[in-house]
């Protein structure tokens, strides 16, 4: 069996948990979710940084020691942690013995080796980073409570490693991931590193590991943290289960501690003969939108920052897992906003995964006593579909090992929508309107596909949103679900299925974008009012609305919200351009029944003919084809 060793950052004790903090975490579990159900056995690690200057400050201005303060502070990573399902196999505190033994072990490895020398610093030390700081990073604003130091410490010959590092990182490409990360790195390798600050006087600062070599003097807080990586998992202390889970396959953080992970990591590993872990992945930044529509960072400091828990209770946790995964490509930055998150639950869960559970699980209930049919004798379009849920499972897990995790959420909604648009070119609820017979037949074979098709994408779905997935798979008869096989063929004729709830219940919104929540109307009489806008009734009769068969969508060039589509109207092809981009794909389309206004004259729209209007509703975040609730065979007049 292969092991899969993923970390987060060990975030800072002082913080309030915030979205940045969610977001690592969610995406290393989701990591270890698809590893674990790949096969692999996995170790989960995450945990609290508590030492330094800044925990030691905050302690005695609440007047309380260090340490009680850190253990006031923790439970509110713990509790977020549970409420966000995160499946850690370890929690670490570095105020913890264990860790701390390890970090006095391997300070006394390393000078012992003679990588270690006292000296007297004189310069600027940047108290919110906790670390000294050069003149020009001085001068670039960019750090806060910075002040003048001189006083004797020891430091790590940081700068000895540093073409062994170079020749590493040329040597693993897959090191410092993404590509551009690594590019960075190597760009401030090319100049001389100065070797590492790596302790504090106790004078100055009592809160931190005390130096075994010189008990006046506590080690610097990254030099302690960045341990915590090998002491978890048994440096020093279980060989074993040290050799079991070291190197590490991906230290996941984000792109403002890339360089303490980046350089002062490995070559502090290099001098204490560790091998160096697989991959450091550093991810980009949440931003948030200003009142001038500019982005900027989420940050304590500026009062921006999303409170995870707030989104949580308000629309649960599984949708916003899904919201944070799918949203931000790997490396990348990425926009938050409230108006985002609905545009993408109502698309994607309330409309494509909740629509489609909702269509198979009524039609089984209503036509087949709530229990799978028995599939027939299949044909083209049901093989089809069966040959793309036997794929899409090696394809999403390519994803997941490329670090891809946005496109194998999106490459599993593109086969939810196929299963939509395999139901739309069958119609099972034509079908049953035959009693029996081949009819009812065919529809049972039909739904049935749909059924199994749907249980594996939501399958492939269970480590983003593991507690919706488990209660929707009871909806298409998957009661005892094996997670650890994406192959097709689960399901068996005769089941019964559970009662369809609807899981993502759809968000509605206001014209101000403002969420609100379904209420009913209230009927209240009322004089009549008459409008200034009301047209004739001759009027009207003059519109010719018909029926429109969708055989054809493609996009249009410089134009991101328009496509064009081929539209039949009886036995006449029509060409129609809609701004429907972003609300339907193009493999959705073709098959779909719509309402079009027939005799409005021809119009250019971007240089491109449009030989008439389409009718849809659209409420500011969501635009919806009008649908028949029948079929009717297109250019049928609209009465």
């Amino acid at each position: 069996m292969s092991t899969y060793y993923i970390t987060t950052p060990i975030y800072y004790v002082n913080d309030k948990p915030h979205i940045g903090h969610a977001y690592t975490t969610i995406l290393a579990d989701v990591l270890a979710r698809y590893h674990r159900e790949l096969g692999d056995e996995v170790f989960f690690l995450t945990g609290l940084d508590e030492h330094g200057q800044k925990v030691q400050q905050a302690a005695e201005a609440r007047g309380v020691g260090s340490q009680q303060h850190c253990d006031e502070m923790a439970p509110r990573f713990l509790e977020l942690w549970d409420k966000l399902g995160i499946s850690y196999d370890d929690f670490i505190r570095t105020t913890e013995d264990r860790h701390k033994t390890i970090v006095q072990q391997v300070l006394q490895a390393v000078y012992d080796s003679g990588d270690i020398y006292k000296g007297e610093y004189e310069g600027w030390y940047s108290v919110s980073e906790e670390r000294f700081i050069s003149d020009k990073e001085r001068e670039t604003g960019e750090f806060r409570d910075v002040r003048k130091i001189k006083e004797p410490n020891y430091y790590f010959k940081m700068g000895k490693y540093q073409e062994q590092l170079v020749q590493y990182i040329h040597d693993h490409p897959e090191f410092i991931l993404p590509p551009h990360r690594r590019n960075e790195i190597l760009g401030k390798l090319r100049e001389p590193i100065d070797d590492l600050c790596i302790s504090r006087p106790k004078s100055r600062l009592e809160w931190g590991v005390e130096i075994p070599f010189d008990t006046d003097y506590v080690t610097y807080v990254w030099f302690d943290a960045l341990l915590n990586y090998v002491s978890a998992p048994g440096y020093g202390s279980n060989e074993e289960t040290f050799g079991k889970w070291w190197p590490a396959d991906v230290h996941l953080i984000g792109k403002d501690i890339l360089m303490t992970h980046a350089i002062y990591w490995p070559t502090m590993l290099f001098s204490a003969g560790i091998p160096l872990p697989k991959c450091i992945f550093a991810h980009g930044w949440w931003l948030t939108e200003k009142d001038d529509g500019e982005a900027e960072k989420m940050s304590k400091s500026l009062g921006n920052v999303v409170n995870p828990l707030d989104l949580i209770d308000q629309y649960g946790v599984d949708p916003v897992r899904y919201y944070l995964m799918r949203e931000m490509v790997l490396g990348q930055d990425s926009n938050f906003s409230l108006s985002s998150f609905i545009k993408r639950y109502n698309s994607d869960l309330a409309n494509d995964l909740g629509n489609l559970v909702s269509r198979v699980n009524r039609l089984i209930t209503r036509n087949f006593d709530g229990k799978l049919p028995r599939a027939g004798e299949e044909e083209k379009s049901d093989a089809a579909l069966r040959n793309t849920g036997e794929s899409i499972g090696a394809i999403v897990a390519g994803k997941i090992e490329e670090m891809k995790v946005n496109e194998a959420v999106e490459t599993t909604i593109e086969f939810v929508r196929s299963i939509n648009i395999y139901l739309e070119q069958h119609k099972p609820w034509m079908l049953l309107k035959t009693e029996e017979g081949p009819g009812k037949a065919r529809a049972g074979t039909v739904l049935f596909y749909a059924a199994e098709a749907v249980r594996l994408a939501l399958q492939l779905l269970h480590p983003i949103m593991p507690d919706k997935v488990r209660e929707l798979l009871g909806m298409v008869g998957d009661h005892n679900p094996d997670f650890t096989t994406a192959a097709w063929g689960r399901l068996k004729s005769g089941v019964g299925l559970n009662e369809f709830t609807a899981p993502f219940p759809r968000i509605e919104v206001e014209r101000d974008s403002t969420p609100r929540e379904k209420k009913e109307p209230k009927l209240e009489k009322e004089e009549p009012k008459v409008s200034d806008n009301l047209i004739s009734y001759d009027d009207f009769i003059k519109v010719d609305l018909k029926i429109a068969e969708i055989i054809g969508a493609e996009k249009i060039e410089k134009a991101d919200k328009l496509l064009k589509l081929q539209v039949k109207v009886g036995d006449e092809q029509r060409q129609i351009v809609a701004g429907l981009a972003g609300h339907y794909t193009l493999e959705e389309l073709p098959g779909k029944k719509i309402v079009i206004v027939a005799n409005l004259a021809p119009a250019k729209i971007r240089g491109v003919e449009s030989q008439g209007m389409l009718l849809a509703a659209d409420d500011g975040e969501t635009l919806s084809l009008l649908s028949l609730d029948r079929d009717i065979t297109s250019g049928a007049k609209v009465r």
